[in-house]
């Protein structure tokens, strides 16, 4: 049945511009009996799409259903498993507006000092305002081709310095490697614009003491797909059959790759590929990231909707030989982040805060180049929102993120000093 559902999906987006989620809904279940959570897990190939997957008895799952699936869906919970649920999203597609109702043709114009945070940015947007900060800032910002795609994009980056005398400690940002979760490359250029013009004295001492290593967008093909076709693309988007397309580049990494991830659904959210690195995206940037790997210590990574700080490993729940200063750093984080707005956060490793989830980047840069501080950050949306966190927050998660680093970055750097003084003793 849901090869047949998938067939006639791929069928109507041909015929279709675009693909409408009207009234989809999205439903909070936590299964609290091995029987509950095995009938959630039995509903993937039944025409559900999983928001959050079903990984172990009491961790919430959120389940997106179609309106014709709705039926059946309420008679599996209430007649046959008495599961209680919660509607966290009445209507897919409402939302779905609210973050595509300002985006145009992708014409921005650009003032150093004002860029329209206000709605999302196109891919075409992304492109021309890093190619414009290239050339308007020419001694500080060098634009980096670091490859292309399946589809023939760019995968962009910029290196950013004030000062070409000396090293300073490097900091490497990564953003955009899930094509629906548009705050992410939001929110990386947002702090990539204030890095350049912010005026605020503790941003400036920030960012012209290190040098900076910013790639917003690691997924263009499914970041434009994701604009014009289906607003809840995930994946890249390379072919491995006629129906499934693209992996989940954040699995897709050679280490530990594999362990969480059903490796024959290739239709699935979070397919690893083929092989480690099977996918040209994780090739190229993995080239890049060889190539700097001596300039940074520091690896941020910034994803969408679940308002945590998370830190190494997710294939594991064993604790990384600096956990604690990892935990305390990020403590020190999330209450600079809540300060401004309030927003709440939470502070973990990976597998404990979360899942299993291996062959991420973060768990890669940790284990291969042993980087002492590796962290990502899963946005604002959370419940209400999720990835489709309306455009009016761009600006507000921005600020709040900033504070945050700028925060974990001072935190960092007085540590460091500790541990040299230490050292001289």
């Amino acid at each position: 049945m849901w090869r047949i559902i998938v067939l006639c999906t791929i069928i109507n987006l041909t015929v279709a511009a675009r693909s409408t989620y009207e009234n989809y809904k999205v439903f909070k279940i936590i299964p609290l009996r091995l029987n509950q959570f095995n009938l959630l897990r039995n509903m993937k190939g039944h025409g559900y799409l999983f928001w959050e997957e079903p990984t172990t008895i009491r961790r919430p799952v959120k389940l997106m259903v179609a309106p014709h699936q709705l039926p059946e869906f309420y008679r599996l919970l209430y007649k046959e498993e008495y599961l209680s649920y919660e509607l966290l999203i009445d209507n897919v597609q409402e939302l779905i507006d609210r973050t595509t109702q300002s985006i145009d043709s992708g014409n921005a114009t650009y003032n150093l000092n004002i860029f329209p945070f206000t709605k999302y940015p196109t891919l075409k947007d992304i492109y021309n305002y890093l190619y414009y900060i290239s050339l308007n800032y020419i001694d500080n910002v060098k634009i980096i081709v670091i490859g292309n795609t399946y589809e023939g994009n760019k995968i962009l980056g910029v290196e950013i310095s004030f000062n070409n005398k000396r090293k300073n400690p490097g900091i490497f940002l990564e953003g955009g490697i899930h094509g629906n979760e548009w705050i992410s490359p939001a929110t990386v250029i947002y702090i990539l614009h204030q890095l350049l013009t912010s005026t605020d004295p503790n941003v400036r001492a920030m960012a012209e003491s290190h040098d900076w290593y910013i790639v917003p967008l690691v997924n263009p093909d499914g970041y434009k797909y994701s604009h014009t076709t289906d607003r809840l693309w995930r994946k890249s988007r390379g072919q491995y059959d006629k129906f499934c397309l693209g992996a989940d580049l954040n699995r897709n990494w050679d280490y530990m790759w594999g362990l969480d991830s059903d490796r024959s659904d290739m239709c699935s959210n979070k397919y690893a590929g083929l092989t480690p690195f099977s996918e040209l995206e994780t090739r190229v940037l993995k080239k890049y990231i060889d190539r700097v790997s001596n300039k940074f210590d520091t690896y941020i990574s910034f994803h969408g909707s679940s308002q945590l700080l998370l830190f190494p490993y997710g294939y594991t729940t064993a604790h990384i030989n600096n956990y604690n200063e990892m935990y305390t750093i990020g403590q020190i984080a999330i209450a600079a982040l809540k300060r401004r707005y309030g927003t709440e956060y939470l502070i973990g490793n990976t597998a404990e805060r979360t899942h299993i989830a291996s062959g991420s980047t973060t768990d890669y840069i940790r284990g291969t180049y042993r980087k002492p501080y590796v962290y990502s950050y899963g946005l604002r949306g959370k419940d209400n929102y999720d990835f489709l966190l309306p455009p009016d927050q761009i600006i507000p998660t921005g600020q709040e993120t900033l504070d945050s680093i700028m925060s974990m970055l001072r935190e960092i750097k007085r540590r460091k000093y500790l541990k040299q003084q230490a050292t001289k003793w």
